[in-house]
């Protein structure tokens, strides 16, 4: 009997500070929306962004995050060029990544922070503005042969709340590796580098 007992204590002291762990483990969800400006070798765009994310508290200051969206236009490298004519060029991503985030002031209203992130992007250049079918067919044809390309993601910012919903504003700056697609051929074969700012809006529970 005394042995029950003895191992019963035993599980309920190992046990107890694993529920205590849990207890305080916290997860956000959070979707944002932004503006975007790329940088290609042959010219730049402003364009809007949106996503959303996921962070799970690993301690009072470090979080894991795991961020998913879509960046409407990384740059249009013809955009100076073919400015004179109906035609155009979009390099649109979508992306998924993963890293870390550094929070300070765990119990504050307002908690500076920075992260860092890796994942991959798949950039599908689009064309418009030629003659009949021929738009859906390059597109079509574009899809097909690119690929998802290496990403790495470096921010900053502040959140705002100490309650349940919380506010989140800051920048980002990706990289995207081109490889040999052809969106790296319309960036002659530089990585496309992109500048984020943005709002979001996130649920802790």
């Amino acid at each position: 009997m005394r042995t029950e007992i003895a191992a019963a204590a035993l599980v309920a002291a190992l046990a107890a500070p694993a529920s205590a762990r849990a207890q305080g483990t916290k997860t956000e969800v959070q979707g944002f929306g932004g503006m975007t400006v790329g940088t290609s070798v042959l010219g730049s765009a402003a364009a809007p962004a949106f996503g959303g994310r996921v962070a799970i508290d690993l301690g009072p200051y470090l979080q894991a995050i795991g961020e998913g969206g879509r960046l409407s236009d990384v740059a249009s490298p013809l955009f100076n060029l073919l400015g004179f004519t109906s035609l155009g060029v979009r390099v649109p991503a979508w992306y998924g990544e993963a890293g870390v985030r550094f929070i300070a002031s765990p119990q504050s209203a307002v908690r500076p922070y920075g992260e860092a992130t890796a994942g991959f992007a798949r950039l599908t250049p689009h064309v418009s503005g030629l003659t009949g079918r021929t738009d859906a067919l390059v597109n079509a044809g574009l899809n097909l042969i690119n690929s998802n390309r290496p990403l790495l993601g470096v921010g900053g910012g502040v959140q705002l709340g100490r309650g349940p919903v919380t506010l989140d504003a800051g920048y980002r700056f990706m990289q995207i590796s081109s490889g040999d697609t052809v969106a790296s051929a319309l960036n002659l074969g530089k990585p496309y580098r992109i500048n984020q700012v943005r709002i979001g809006v996130g649920v802790r529970f």
